[in-house]
């Protein structure tokens, strides 16, 4: 691979390939899962999926804020699902029952066994933080902090927006026949560009009001939108379902005194714009199936975000 070439298209299209960025890049990654309110009393929990990866978070009764593999420790059924509270998490499978601080409590005809202890089968610890009312969680029980992986972004975010300001308005879900990473680059393609070690950094300034906009990805896959005008900032994740498909959410949230009309023109330009970027997404990833070409060539000096993101997913898959 050289500094122009592109990733191979068949690290597009390949299950195989997902399968090792889920085991390198995502088993690792620190990414968006939702509002810290949401988990914010004892005795609350939240299931998500970080990339095919289920994790469990919870808020156990001394009020520590935990996060898990969602993965019963029996026979491997998905746990939960959903959010809200509970006393303990049952696996509907065979009924192994887990305190919210993942230690198991009961299993079902366990005491005919010799030698099993209960301490030996808990679940599997995740990583679990909050930046402001956002939450994060890394399957990972050993990633380093949050905050590393943040790095200056809340301090760039800081020029324009004080997101504990931001009250949550709606989640909106979507997704593309296209890539995951196809959908990341799309995210990296205008405005002024600034790459950093951990995340994609982009601005914009309002044509007629002059106002600031940021938009950034935070690696691998967690994109944050902060458009032009009255407080208001959108952040979701981008989540691999197959080589050829991704999910997205994204959670908007604005100041509590913002217009409702400015608010309902802000959400069919957002519309308009996504649907123009599923379009071309699914464009892409019509060619690179073709099986014809092995890569593209990278313009360096028109796409460095892209050039920065790819050498970034280059270097984690070694």
């Amino acid at each position: 691979m050289t500094n122009a070439d592109t990733l191979p298209f068949s690290w597009y299209t390949d299950e195989e390939q997902l399968r090792r960025e889920r085991a390198r890049i995502f088993a690792h990654a620190w990414q968006y899962a939702g509002r810290a309110e949401e988990v914010a009393q004892p005795g609350s929990f939240l299931a998500i999926d970080t990339a095919g990866i289920p994790v469990l978070v919870t808020r156990d009764d001394a009020g520590t804020l935990r996060a898990f593999l969602n993965v019963c420790r029996h026979r491997g059924a998905v746990l939960t699902e959903g959010c809200g509270a509970k006393s303990a998490i049952q696996c509907h499978y065979h009924a192994w029952t887990y305190g919210l601080d993942g230690a198991l409590r009961a299993a079902p005809r366990a005491e005919r066994e010799p030698g099993f202890d209960k301490s030996d089968w808990s679940l599997l610890p995740a990583s679990v933080d909050t930046w402001g009312p956002f939450l994060f969680v890394n399957p990972d029980a050993d990633a380093r902090p949050l905050a590393e992986q943040l790095s200056e972004l809340p301090a760039i975010l800081g020029r324009d927006i004080e997101v504990d300001g931001l009250v949550f308005h709606s989640r909106f879900a979507f997704g593309a026949n296209a890539n995951w990473k196809v959908v990341a680059e799309n995210f990296l393609e205008c405005y002024l560009l600034e790459p950093h070690p951990t995340f994609g950094a982009q601005f914009c300034k309002g044509k007629l009001t002059g106002e600031h906009g940021q938009f950034h990805l935070l690696y691998p896959s967690t994109g944050i939108n902060v458009f032009p005008g009255p407080p208001n900032l959108s952040i979701g994740p981008i989540v691999p379902n197959g080589p050829g498909r991704t999910e997205r959410y994204l959670d908007y949230f604005f100041a509590a005194d913002v217009d409702e009309q400015w608010r309902r023109e802000f959400f069919a330009l957002d519309d308009q714009v996504g649907l123009e970027d599923r379009a071309l997404v699914e464009s892409v990833q019509r060619g690179v199936s073709s099986g014809l070409l092995d890569h593209g060539r990278r313009l360096l000096n028109a796409e460095p975000l892209l050039a920065a993101f790819q050498r970034w997913v280059f270097d984690q898959l070694g």
